[in-house]
């Protein structure tokens, strides 16, 4: 602002070095001096700055499978990918030899081609309704801010020129070629889109990776690291059921999907559940049961997860119940038995824990909602901490 009020336009218009020609209006030579060395330093942090984030695109790339994995590799001494930066610095000298003017639209219309399909992205994603899609930060005015901005860099890309608009279709076209001949083999994909318009046609075009996929990474984000309940419920049986039921039918296909992995007879496993039931109802809310039963023997607990989507009769003040998570062990259990008790009332005191579990589209789905439910998580020590206490 400064620099267009005090520097006639016709100089303006042609100088290369635009903010040191501003100081030099008033502070002579020496103000056009020390621009010009605040410039160098800052493109030099810039560039850091940019080669550092650059080069993490091979990287992840070829941790994913879809470049070669030589991408990934990492310095044992520095913790840095440093094939990825060299190639990175390599790709980024050769660009130097372009002309100025070119290599600034070059790089302007990379990165408005980049912020447009970002606006887009973040269209597709919320209209697919993953249920594993859980951004720590949600766009407000959506989709305004996604439409303007896809609208305005297209304004932007064609106001261009055609040079630069051939330079940047180059890059995109080089970087589908690499996908087609190497990461199309490598790695298999599945794509937002494709669960947008199974949404919109009803139709079973998915095997719904990408929700284990954006499972990994909430999982890496969150730093959440598994413990004992989480092991139990990847390897737990799950029960979606279609109907109206009353809680006796409901013990009935818990007692034969659940007896068998604790050595138990179906007859006595319902039994046990029943005897529990008559004690006190084991549903805690409007759509919440948590069956638990003590069994013989000795280190034996298991879970089991249910969806009623039409929901269980347990009791006039729980006419309706659409998630039951039932947990039985033995007695020597009890302290790791009060914790899972403890660890699904916090999961289940999340405001979205409902939505998530009558919107999962499977099995798989509804683990998810248990796995990446908020809590607090109980991680015993590594065997030197043990020591050491």
């Amino acid at each position: 602002f400064v620099t267009s009020g005090v520097t006639p336009a016709a100089e303006l218009d042609v100088s290369q070095t635009p903010l040191s020609l501003g100081a030099s209006q008033f502070a002579g030579s020496i103000g056009f001096r020390v621009i010009g060395v605040a410039a160098v330093l800052a493109f030099i942090s810039t560039a850091n700055a940019g080669l550092m984030a650059s080069s993490r695109y091979p990287y992840a790339l070829a941790r994913d499978g879809l470049m070669p994995k030589a991408f990934a590799r990492v310095s044992k001494r520095f913790h840095t990918p440093y094939v990825a930066l060299a190639v990175t610095s390599a790709f980024i000298m050769s660009v130097l030899f372009l002309e100025l003017d070119l290599l600034v639209k070059v790089a302007s219309g990379v990165l408005m081609l980049t912020f447009l399909l970002s606006c887009l992205c973040v269209i597709i994603m919320r209209e697919s309704q993953l249920q594993n899609y859980r951004p720590q930060f949600k766009s407000p005015l959506y989709p305004g801010v996604q439409i303007a901005g896809a609208v305005g860099c297209a304004f932007l890309l064609y106001s261009i020129g055609v040079q630069a608009l051939l330079a940047c279709a180059g890059l995109v076209g080089g970087g589908l070629f690499a996908y087609w001949v190497f990461g199309r083999i490598r790695a298999t994909r599945e794509y937002a889109l494709m669960h947008l318009v199974e949404r919109i046609t009803s139709r079973d075009l998915t095997d719904h990776l990408l929700e284990t996929e954006l499972k990994e990474i909430i999982q890496e984000r969150d730093e959440i690291t598994k413990d004992r309940f989480d092991t139990l419920v990847e390897r737990c049986d799950v029960l979606d059921l279609e109907g109206t039921m009353d809680s006796e039918a409901l013990f009935e296909a818990v007692s034969e999907a659940m007896a068998p992995r604790l050595g138990l007879a179906p007859e006595a496993f319902l039994s046990l559940m029943r005897q529990r039931e008559q004690e006190s109802s084991t549903a805690i809310g409007p759509h919440l049961a948590i069956p638990h039963i003590i069994v013989d023997g000795t280190s034996t607990f298991a879970i089991l997860l249910v969806r009623c989507l039409r929901g269980i009769r347990f009791s006039d003040e729980s006419p309706n119940v659409n998630a039951v998570f039932v947990l039985a062990g033995s007695k020597d259990e009890r302290n790791f038995h009060l914790r899972a008790l403890s660890a699904i009332a916090q999961i289940t005191q999340s405001q979205d824990f409902e939505k998530h579990w009558l919107d999962a589209k499977s099995i798989e789905g509804l683990r998810d909602v248990v796995l990446l439910g908020e809590r607090k998580r109980h991680v015993p020590p590594l065997p030197s901490e043990v020591d050491r206490i």
